[in-house]
């Protein structure tokens, strides 16, 4: 039974298809259009499926999309019948657009397949969606689950637990309160975009003293035993407005928001610090309330507030779970994958075997190019290039130039799924450089220099540079684990703010947050063969088991996906050498690095 999900008209359009319960292809429709968030139909990612498949829509068994456009309406309308007449802009804006479209999603859906699938669609719950995405293919047979985000229909946040086949919510978390829209109103109020710059504010906190944490608990959120709580929205504006807070903010936190690209002062460290604290101590709270109330040992996650991987890594420590899986494409992304699974196992009732490590292949569901597709590609721009028909060779030549300090774009294998799962297509760099973390930012990257940096780690080596289980697995860049004391380096004491950044804090310094943590990425030959072949180059040359690895995107950018955009995005920044499948490129040697219109490039990228 081949079932095709969906997730659109949102933010971060996706489609995932799934044939007699195996996951064979999930794709962002933002990779093809490269439009960030794109939430448009998802047209060429529902064509990258069928294709990997080697089918087309009439094919199709069943089309399930990710959530209840009637039951959302009945929210907003509510909403906007609650707050009149502040809300009159909203409505005014909001309505024709759902009478318009988001209403008609089957007509929207048969238009997008062309018209040729004739079967009927399947509609599940956002929170549905979220949950079976975390557990259907998690490697656990029975788990709590948590979903943690802004809002779906109503609910912002559900408990529930996964049995075999099948999945059940017990309690949820209804709008207006909702942690994810408490920690965007944040992220808007120190001057970030709402929906991508929370990884920002999260990047921002360990620069910053939680100063502000007793006021949000006092002023903004009633907090209770269990990790339930209700917002005081005097202080917010998003049920009714065009911005995320009120006026009312301004008076409590010592000024108005900070305006977009203005200059980073102690207030929005301390905020970020403060809101950071806050969502940790939540987080763990509904955890614990989850144990007591499952009585599970695993846990599994999903929603957009568990790719806040500060908490989820307080909560493997702290928590009282044993063991937690979280969903990598854990955003709206990731329901389409779960709308798929749900119908599979939950609706049609397929039994399920849980999988050593998980269902979900390292989350390398994307597209790939052949040897042939990218010589042909890389002919027709004159690209001057060397090509290894070894692969060791090609990961011993890999391994010279980041062993040399050199910055390596990687395209390889299939496209990942979801911003946590990476190694496919990758930035690399040196960790044990002291330069590294500002480099990459500035010149590569294009965005602000606190940004952390990830290490990926050989898994047998995890535990002896992070506080971490030996061959703990953590293969989605999900979790932060503090840097081992005896690989961490003395800093004077009394420095603040982003003076931190010069200062060298352990023997790994280019991915050792200000705070001795790092976002700790396990690679091992069973989900990444050439990525693990290249850092076992990379400790051969130098004894160093670990190697930075971010998104090969730019500020703006969504991650690359084809040949065309790892070589636009090689020439726009300041990389030294890119490699695609088996062909290696230097900088030094391509006559177009100099002429090529790297303002163009960038300029089609909106900065967030």
């Amino acid at each position: 039974m081949k079932i095709l999900g969906i997730s659109a008209f949102y933010h971060d359009s996706a489609a995932c298809l799934v044939d007699s319960g195996e996951i064979v292809a999930a794709a962002q429709e933002e990779r093809f259009t490269r439009k960030k968030h794109d939430e448009a139909f998802p047209a060429q990612a529902v064509s990258y499926c069928l294709g990997e498949a080697g089918i087309a829509a009439k094919d199709l068994d069943l089309v399930v999309f990710y959530d209840k456009p009637w039951l959302k309406f009945d929210r907003l309308l509510e909403t906007w019948l609650g707050y009149v007449p502040r809300s009159f802009r909203q409505f005014t804006r909001g309505l024709p657009l759902w009478l318009g479209q988001k209403l008609h999603v089957p007509r929207e859906l048969d238009r997008g397949l062309g018209g040729a699938y004739r079967g009927r669609y399947a509609f599940t719950s956002h929170h549905e969606s979220h949950a079976a995405s975390a557990f259907f293919p998690s490697p656990f047979e029975e788990a709590a689950i948590l979903t943690l985000d802004g809002v779906g229909e109503w609910a912002t946040g559900s408990l529930g637990i996964g049995r075999g086949n099948a999945i059940e919510l017990l309690q949820e978390l209804r709008f207006p309160h909702s942690l994810g829209l408490l920690y965007s109103a944040f992220t808007y109020f120190t001057g970030f975009k709402v929906n991508s710059g929370e990884y920002k504010l999260m990047g921002l906190a360990p620069y910053g003293e939680p100063r502000f944490a007793d006021v949000i608990l006092r002023e903004l959120v009633d907090l209770r035993d269990d990790g339930s709580f209700r917002l005081d929205m005097r202080y917010f504006a998003y049920a009714h407005g065009e911005v995320m807070t009120s006026p009312a903010m301004d008076v409590l936190f010592e000024g108005p928001p900070r305006k977009a690209e203005a200059p980073l002062t102690s207030r929005e460290m301390d905020l970020a610090a403060s809101i950071q604290a806050v969502t940790e101590e939540i987080v763990l709270r509904i955890a614990r309330h989850a144990h007591a109330r499952t009585g599970q040992k695993n846990l599994v996650m999903a929603g957009g507030v568990a790719l806040n991987c500060v908490a989820n890594g307080r909560l493997l420590r702290e928590g009282p779970f044993e063991r937690i899986w979280i969903q990598p494409a854990a955003g709206d992304a990731g329901g389409a994958l779960g709308a798929a699974l749900f119908a599979w196992h939950q609706l049609v009732g397929e039994p399920r075997t849980p999988r050593s490590g998980d269902a979900q292949k390292g989350s390398l569901l994307g597209p790939a190019y052949s040897n042939d597709e990218v010589g042909a590609f890389l002919d027709s721009v004159g690209a001057v290039y060397e090509r290894f028909d070894d692969e060791a060779s090609l990961c011993e030549q890999v391994a010279e130039l980041l062993a040399d300090e050199k910055v390596v774009g990687h395209a390889a294998g299939r496209m990942e799924f979801g911003p946590r799962a990476l190694g496919a297509r990758s930035i690399l760099g040196d960790p044990r450089s002291a330069q590294m973390q500002s480099v990459m930012n500035l010149k590569i990257k294009f965005r602000e220099s606190f940004r952390p940096f990830a290490p990926a780690v050989l898994r047998e080596h995890v535990h002896e540079y992070f506080d971490m289980r030996p061959n703990e697995d953590s293969p989605y860049m999900l979790l932060v684990a503090p840097v081992r004391e005896d690989k961490r380096v003395a800093c004077e004491g009394g420095v603040r703010g982003l003076e931190r950044l010069q200062q060298v804090r352990s023997v790994v310094p280019a991915i050792t947050h200000v705070d001795g943590s790092a976002r700790v990425q396990t690679v091992d030959e069973s989900r990444h063969p050439r990525f693990a072949a290249i850092l076992r180059a990379f400790e051969r040359k130098t004894g160093m088991p670990m190697l930075i690895n971010t998104s090969f995107n730019v500020r703006g950018e969504p991650i690359v996906c084809t040949p065309a955009d790892a070589w636009r995005c090689f020439l726009a920044t300041g990389m030294d050498a890119l490699v695609i499948e088996s062909f290696v490129m230097v900088r030094e040697a391509q006559p177009q690095a100099e002429r090529f219109d790297r303002e163009a490039h960038l300029s089609q990228f909106a900065l967030d």
